[in-house]
């Protein structure tokens, strides 16, 4: 959680809301990194997680991250929690909860769907105050 929170204090640069992201092997090797790019590349689509989950499969060479750990400042998105699902991560740890917009047991539960046929395990409120804090100082400086 240390280098998604790395990431995340690297987002404010871009005008970005800091959330990072890292993916993590079973050895804890490094597969991917990432941080809020939408401000920066004019990306909808440009959360940390999904720019770290590209990242990770590009250097693994597979879109498939099975054995990866997905580690999130903030509780995914709709999006980001499907795109946990495609790409096979057995877990999903994440910091603060996110109440407002959580699609992993907060508002919605993407991820532990039944209906799905991927499933990865949650780990919830990891450093869940210092994420918290980071994202309630940048609010506070931009409202």
């Amino acid at each position: 959680m240390r280098l998604a929170l790395a990431e995340a204090r690297r987002a404010p640069a871009t005008g970005d809301v800091p959330i990072g992201a890292v993916v993590v092997g079973p050895d804890g090797e490094v597969w991917g990194r990432g941080r809020n790019v939408r401000e920066a590349t004019c990306d909808p689509t440009g959360h940390a997680e999904v720019v770290a989950l590209r990242e990770a499969a590009a250097a693994r060479g597979e879109w498939r991250l099975e054995g990866g750990t997905l580690v999130v400042t903030l509780e995914p998105c709709t999006m980001c929690a499907g795109a946990a699902v495609l790409s096979r991560v057995d877990r999903v740890v994440l910091g603060a909860w996110d109440e407002r917009a959580g699609a992993v047991g907060s508002l919605w539960d993407v991820v532990r769907d039944r209906r799905l046929n991927h499933r990865p395990e949650v780990v919830g409120g990891v450093l869940a105050a210092e994420c918290a804090d980071l994202l309630r100082e940048f609010f506070a400086e931009h409202r």
